[in-house]
C-alpha cells in the first residue's frame, strides 16, 4: 500500500484506540454472479407506450469480494488480520 490509514478503533490486544495502523489490504477472493430478475410495473415510466411483458427480465451482476486487511498497533505493535466481504450489485 502507498499509504498509511488511520483508525478509530480498539487495539485487541492493549485495548488504546486511535494508535491503529492498516498495514495492508489483499484481495483474498472475488466472484461474479449474474442472475436475471423479473421487472416490475413501476421501472416502466408513466405515460409511456410500455407494456408489461411477463416474461420479461433484467440481469443482475452481483459481484462479491473478500479482502484481507491487516491492522498493527502503533502503541504495542500487536498485528492481526480480519477478513471482510464487499458487495455490489449493477443492474
Amino acid at each position: 500500500m502507498s499509504e498509511i490509514k488511520r483508525f478509530f478503533r480498539h487495539c485487541p490486544n492493549c485495548g488504546r484506540r486511535f494508535e491503529i495502523r492498516l498495514v495492508s489490504k489483499t484481495l483474498i477472493d472475488s466472484q461474479e454472479i449474474t442472475e436475471d430478475y423479473p421487472l416490475r410495473a413501476e421501472e416502466f415510466s408513466a405515460g409511456s407506450d410500455a407494456y408489461l411483458d411477463l416474461e420479461e427480465t433484467r440481469p443482475t451482476i452481483e459481484e462479491i469480494e473478500k479482502f484481507r486487511y491487516t491492522y498493527r498497533c502503533k502503541h504495542c505493535g500487536h498485528q492481526w488480520a480480519e477478513i471482510r466481504e464487499k458487495d455490489v450489485r449493477e443492474t
